[in-house]
């Protein structure tokens, strides 16, 4: 091979490293490598807090809608009471379930439906209560004849807001005890528990005494089972 030859075989070589140095057409994909798994994170996490943020107001406004359920149930008849049955608080339970299938609300949740009234002596007592979720909890305001006899039994709620009954009336109090479970992989929320509390006075005049319908063959829905 002569020496030109020689040195047009090598300038070929030098000539592709020039170019590949001034090359700039990767610069944009190279960018985007580094900054995609930031910008990914972020929107995940972002994403992770707009639905933990979604999940609170859902389980605050079923609280309410339970409650709320709870308070109109019964049996009309005009020329006595209203007579509430077990079968209708399970419906009531039914419908929390419906309301928050989208969350998974009794897998993760306990719904728990208490019926505050007045005591022969005037003090504030937990009629009857009744429970459905899959999450182990106990009310945090009480239990099913708290209060039967005396006054000290002060109601329902948080201290400084306490709930409480007037005389011949009931308070639907509703509470909601849910665990979050994360969406994405950025489980920072996973866990994280929350509770929302919810009252309605009942809505008509309603037979206080008992939840009717157990003694027939009706499901109670006893706060000592955990299920869905």
């Amino acid at each position: 091979m002569t020496l030109v030859g020689l040195k047009n075989r090598f300038a070929k070589p030098a000539q592709w490293l020039r170019a590949f140095k001034d090359d700039t057409s990767g610069v944009a994909f190279v960018e985007f490598a580094f900054t995609a798994p930031l910008v990914l994170a972020l929107g995940l996490m972002g994403t992770e807090t707009a639905y933990y943020t979604i999940t609170h107001m859902q389980v605050s406004q079923i609280a309410m809608q339970v409650a709320d359920n709870a308070s109109r149930v019964g049996e009309f008849d005009v020329l006595e009471e209203k007579k509430v049955f077990e079968n209708d608080i399970n419906e009531v339970l039914v419908g929390a379930e419906k309301l928050g299938a989208s969350v998974y609300l009794l897998e993760n949740g306990r719904v728990i439906i208490s019926s505050l009234q007045q005591n022969s002596d005037g003090g504030q007592w937990i009629a009857w209560q009744r429970c459905r979720g899959a999450k182990q909890h106990q009310s945090s305001y009480g239990k099913a004849g708290d209060g039967a006899s005396g006054t000290s039994f002060e109601g329902m709620g948080a201290n400084d807001t306490k709930i409480k009954a007037s005389s011949g009336t009931a308070v639907m109090f509703v509470e909601i005890s849910y665990t979050y479970e994360a969406l994405t992989p950025f489980d920072y929320l996973d866990g994280k528990e929350f509770n929302y509390t919810a009252a309605f006075n009942i809505r008509d005049s309603r037979d206080l005494t008992q939840l009717y319908g157990a003694s027939s063959g009706q499901d109670v829905a006893s706060c000592s089972q955990y299920t869905t």
